[in-house]
């Protein structure tokens, strides 16, 4: 099988386009062939494009079109926010958050603790090369 993850209701997915970039979103209906309607808590219940969705592994069970209210106690159920912050396409795009607000002093300190670390890393591979030849 070519694909494993399917536009179906009830698959959170990632808005990767638009006002909306970087939210977890649910799939609520499919409209048509080329667009989805969407919610999330935080959000107003909208249409958009299937190639402004990026589709992940989480689905919940819900019925086609849930009340708001409903949504947000089967997104709670199915413990979304932390099966994403706990998945490595999550953990990513957490990082890249984090380096994205720092400054140039925080990027400096960050460069000088690489550097630090390849020298400890370079000797100590170092002396294990010595003790193999010996």
């Amino acid at each position: 099988m070519p694909f494993k993850r399917y536009v179906e209701i009830g698959r959170v997915a990632l808005v990767n386009y638009g006002k909306d970039y970087g939210k977890l979103v649910v799939i609520v209906d499919v409209v048509d062939q080329n667009r989805a309607l969407i919610d999330a808590p935080d959000m107003v219940r909208t249409q958009i494009n299937f190639k402004r969705l990026s589709l992940t592994d989480i689905v919940i069970d819900i019925k086609r079109v849930p009340k708001k209210k409903n949504l947000i106690a089967a997104m709670e159920a199915a413990d979304v926010k932390n099966k994403w912050e706990k998945s490595s396409w999550g953990k990513k795009l957490i990082v890249q958050k984090r380096r994205e607000s720092l400054n140039d002093f925080d990027r400096f300190k960050i460069m000088l603790a690489k550097i630090k670390k390849a020298g400890v890393v370079r000797q100590e591979l170092s002396k294990l090369k010595k003790e193999s030849t010996v």
